[in-house]
């Protein structure tokens, strides 16, 4: 399995990341655990979770994921062989959201007893906090940092300029820097990532490690008409969001190059953001087990040139428009 560097860190991971939202939410805790198995078992070491995954589920209170997570870590004694990605910052409660040092060091310690670990691989700000001096949360990272707990941070959600100053107080203060951005990106979703933030994270040699590969489905090709809304509960969004003229060129594009390939449209959207310049992992989730072969036939298959320009026009973005 090929090996990437994020960003200017140690840590390499597979060219596909393995997205923990759906555990505790769509995948109870045995489900999760054959998934987790399956997916390590085909070569690949990058899980992303999150402190808040997966409140919004009934009866939940946040911190599902990563207790999963962690007893799967400690049954399996794997801990060396995989790259865990977490996140602080998302609302867990009263008071219990943003990026103070105080809440940072609080929050990092339930989720290293909930991962059931003595360290987290890469350590995100889920959200911005301009609330906080970007020079107070990085400094509470370091300590994290000099004490072993965290070995490299990166942030999620910041748009371009925030981005800059970020990094620009890592320069200027020596304190550690963010080694990568999980933007929202795909082959529908390309203006807000490509716009700025693509510039930004290549000059500065960040990983990209972008969520919503697969914009909720939309590039599967499950949703084709307004009748398809009732497919699955987050559907009517989907369809009131993508079905449109530029939405129906991309899917046409997919199914063209997937038939060509022997593929489906799933496996080439995520082939195009593996090959994506830049793009160190994307992110994609599954709640089946038999599920799981989209996503190692994604990593798999090679999209030659003619095939990438082929879907680059059809989902092509203008100045102002999406």
């Amino acid at each position: 399995m090929e090996q990437r560097q994020l960003g200017r860190s140690g840590l390499k991971v597979a060219p596909l990341c393995f997205g923990g939202n759906v555990f505790g939410w769509t995948a109870d805790e045995a489900t999760s655990h054959r998934l987790l198995d399956a997916f390590v078992g085909a070569g690949f070491n990058f899980i992303d979770t999150a402190d808040a995954y997966s409140i919004w589920a009934p009866g939940n209170s946040g911190g599902e994921s990563e207790t999963i997570i962690g007893n799967w870590l400690k049954s399996r004694g794997n801990r060396d062989k995989v790259v865990i990605a977490t996140k602080v910052g998302s609302e867990m409660g009263p008071g219990m959201k943003g990026l103070a040092p105080g809440y940072i060091r609080t929050a990092v310690e339930a989720s290293l007893r909930r991962l059931q670990t003595d360290y987290i691989d890469l350590y995100q700000s889920h959200w911005d906090d301009p609330d906080t001096p970007f020079e107070e949360t990085l400094g509470a990272y370091k300590e994290l940092i000099d004490q072993g707990k965290v070995r490299v941070i990166g942030c999620s959600n910041l748009t371009p300029a925030r981005l800059r100053e970020a990094l620009e107080v890592s320069a200027r203060t020596g304190l550690p820097r963010y080694e990568s951005l999980q933007p929202e990106y795909n082959l529908y979703d390309r203006q807000g990532y490509e716009e700025e933030l693509e510039g930004i994270c290549r000059e500065n040699n960040l990983g990209v490690i972008s969520y919503y590969s697969l914009a909720s489905g939309f590039l599967t090709g499950k949703y084709r008409s307004s009748e398809d809304a009732g497919k699955s509960a987050r559907g009517s969004g989907v369809v009131g969001k993508y079905l449109n003229d530029r939405g129906r060129a991309i899917l046409k594009a997919l199914d063209e190059v997937a038939a060509e390939r022997g593929a489906t449209p799933a496996q080439v959207a995520l082939a195009w953001l593996i090959a994506r310049p830049g793009i160190t992992a994307p992110i994609a989730s599954a709640s089946k087990v038999e599920q799981l072969e989209d996503l190692f036939a994604a990593a798999r298959l090679q999209l030659d040139q003619a095939s990438i320009e082929r879907l680059d026009r059809a989902s092509a973005w203008e100045k102002g428009h999406q």
